[in-house]
């Protein structure tokens, strides 16, 4: 799949994450998190935290430019039954692998933890940037994770 395409399909994705109806639930696989798949309930779009509660918000990934022919769903810091979790309030990052990255890999795995997320940047072969990317989920949104079924 071209890098477009999946572009295309990763911002598809968010979109149907950022402006899903509110209250009703999807229990298909819209992101990662601790290694699981998970669905989610609509949306509600935050305001910015301040100095006081920007730790009660987990870091949402959004990778713009996998190349892995299964597709790259976006990754949470952590997930309901991590202590770290923090019920679904967000901010959004994006990320994109480097070119040593794909040179190292080719086709690059998929990402499924805040653990590899970090392995990744430390290897430098991925860049996160804080906030999103034109038409990508809000920068600060609310969207509990609910279990795949």
């Amino acid at each position: 799949m071209s890098r477009i395409a999946l572009f295309l399909l990763g911002s598809l994705l968010m979109t149907s994450l950022a402006h899903a109806d509110p209250g009703q639930p999807n229990f298909m696989p819209a992101l990662w998190g601790d290694g699981e798949v998970w669905g989610t309930k609509g949306t509600t779009t935050l305001p910015a935290p301040t100095a006081n509660n920007l730790q009660s918000f987990d870091a949402l990934y959004v990778v713009t430019n996998s190349n892995n022919p299964e597709g790259q769903l976006p990754i949470s810091e952590a997930a309901p039954g991590n202590p770290a979790y923090n019920g679904g309030r967000w901010f959004t990052h994006t990320v994109e692998w480097t070119g040593p990255g794909f040179m190292y890999h080719g086709i690059v795995p998929v990402l499924t933890s805040d653990e590899d997320i970090d392995y990744h940047e430390a290897m430098g072969h991925l860049t996160i940037t804080p906030g999103s990317f034109p038409d990508g989920p809000p920068v600060y949104f609310q969207c509990p994770l609910l279990p795949v079924k």
